[in-house]
C-alpha cells in the first residue's frame, strides 16, 4: 500500500508509491554521449573565461596560465551581479530590489572526461577546500545572507557544459527552503534541547536499513521522506552549523564518502544526471544559526515534476528508501582509495 511520509526536519508531506516500487534498471537511464568541441574550461583556454578569482596551482604558474588542479572563476552570465547598492524599495505592496550578489563556477579538475566520482579523493578535497576559501571570501561582503554551492550534472540536470564544475551563488536574502529548515530545527531544538539532524544520525545508524555509506565522520542515508527516488544526504557526524567553518578546511573525509557515494550512484543508476546542493547556515545573520546542521543533498534525476507535484506541493516517489539504500549498499564498486586525514597547507 502506497504511504504517505512526514519530513520531521520542514514538515512536507511526500506519497511513496509502493504501488509503482521501481527497481534501478526501471528508471531506463542511459549514458549521454560526449560531445566533441571547444570548451572554456579546459587547460589551456584560460583566457576563454573571466579572470579566476582563485585557484589551486602548481609551484611558480601563473594566474589565468596552465597549471591549475582547481580554478574559480565568475560565471560568464551571471544570475545576479556584484556591482552596486541593494536599493531596496516597495513598489505598491510588491517588493524589490537590486540583483546583487555573486555568482561562480568551480572548475573541478582538468580533464575534461572525468566526472567528479572519478577523481581522486585528493582532487575532491582541493574542490571541496575550494568551495570553503570562496564561501568565506564571500560573506566577508555584508550584502549577502546566505551563498548556495550547487552542482548540475549532465544535461536532464542542467549542465550547459560537460566538463565537471559546481557553482556557488551568493544571494542577498536568505532562500525560503533554508528558511524552512531553520525553523524545523529551532523548533526541535526548543522542546527536545537537541539537533533533530543528530537525533535522526543517532537513529539511521541504530536501525541501519537507510544508511548507504558510514565513516568516522559522515554518514550517507537515505532519508525518511525522500522527495525524489535515491535521494541521499551525506551529514556530518559532529554538529556544525556550516560548512566552511568546519574542520578548519580539512575535507578528505567528505572527500571518501562524496566519492564513495557518488560511485555507488552511478553504478545502480547507469551514470544518472544529478544535482546535489550544500545546505549551510546563513552568513552575516545577527543572531547567527547554531541550531543548523550543515548537509549535502544528493538529487538523482530519475523522475519528473509533474501537474500535481506543482499543484499540491506533495512530491511521488515510486521506490522507497529502504529499498533504494539496500541497492545502493550492494552495488559492487572499487575499492575507494584510502587517504590520511590531513589539512592543506
Amino acid at each position: 500500500m502506497p504511504e504517505l511520509r512526514k519530513d520531521p526536519i520542514v514538515g512536507r508531506w511526500v506519497i511513496i508509491s509502493t504501488e509503482r516500487g521501481r527497481r534501478p534498471s526501471d528508471f531506463g537511464r542511459t549514458v549521454a554521449p560526449k560531445h566533441a568541441g571547444f570548451c572554456p574550461f579546459c587547460m589551456g583556454n584560460e583566457l576563454k573565461t573571466p579572470p579566476e578569482v582563485f585557484a589551486v596551482r602548481e609551484n611558480g604558474t601563473l594566474p589565468d596560465s596552465p597549471g591549475w588542479r582547481v580554478r574559480v572563476v565568475s560565471n560568464k552570465f551571471p544570475a545576479l551581479q556584484i556591482e552596486g547598492d541593494l536599493n531596496r524599495k516597495a513598489e505598491g505592496i510588491y517588493d524589490k530590489m537590486n540583483g546583487i550578489g555573486a555568482h561562480e563556477v568551480i572548475i573541478e579538475c582538468p580533464d575534461h572526461e572525468l566526472e567528479l566520482s572519478q577523481l581522486s579523493v585528493e582532487q575532491i578535497n582541493l574542490v571541496l577546500t575550494a568551495y570553503r576559501a570562496r564561501m568565506i571570501d564571500l560573506a566577508r561582503d555584508k550584502r549577502f545572507r546566505y551563498i548556495q554551492v550547487f552542482k548540475n550534472h549532465g544535461e536532464a540536470a542542467g549542465a550547459s557544459l560537460e566538463h565537471s564544475h559546481t557553482q556557488l551563488v551568493a544571494t542577498p536574502i536568505v532562500p525560503r527552503r533554508i528558511q524552512e529548515e531553520l525553523k524545523g530545527l529551532e523548533q526541535h531544538f526548543e522542546m527536545k534541547e537537541r539537533c533533530i539532524l543528530c537525533d535522526i544520525l543517532d537513529q539511521e545508524m541504530m536501525i541501519g536499513k537507510r544508511v548507504v555509506v558510514d565513516n568516522p565522520d559522515y554518514l550517507a542515508i537515505e532519508p525518511f521522506a525522500p522527495r525524489f527516488p535515491f535521494e541521499t544526504w551525506i551529514v556530518p557526524k559532529a554538529h556544525n552549523a556550516s560548512f566552511e567553518q568546519s574542520y578548519q578546511g580539512n575535507y578528505y573525509s567528505l572527500a571518501r564518502i562524496m566519492k564513495e557515494t557518488l560511485t555507488r550512484i552511478h553504478l545502480t543508476l547507469s551514470s544518472p544526471p544529478y544535482n546535489f546542493v550544500v545546505h549551510t547556515a546563513p552568513c552575516n545573520e545577527a543572531q547567527g544559526a547554531r541550531q543548523f546542521h550543515w548537509h549535502l543533498e544528493i538529487m538523482p534525476k530519475l523522475t519528473r515534476v509533474a501537474g500535481f507535484e506543482w499543484g499540491t506541493g506533495f512530491y511521488i516517489n515510486p521506490t522507497p528508501p529502504e529499498d533504494a539504500a539496500s541497492y545502493l549498499r550492494d552495488v559492487a564498486i572499487p575499492e575507494v582509495e584510502t587517504a590520511a586525514s590531513k589539512t592543506l597547507p
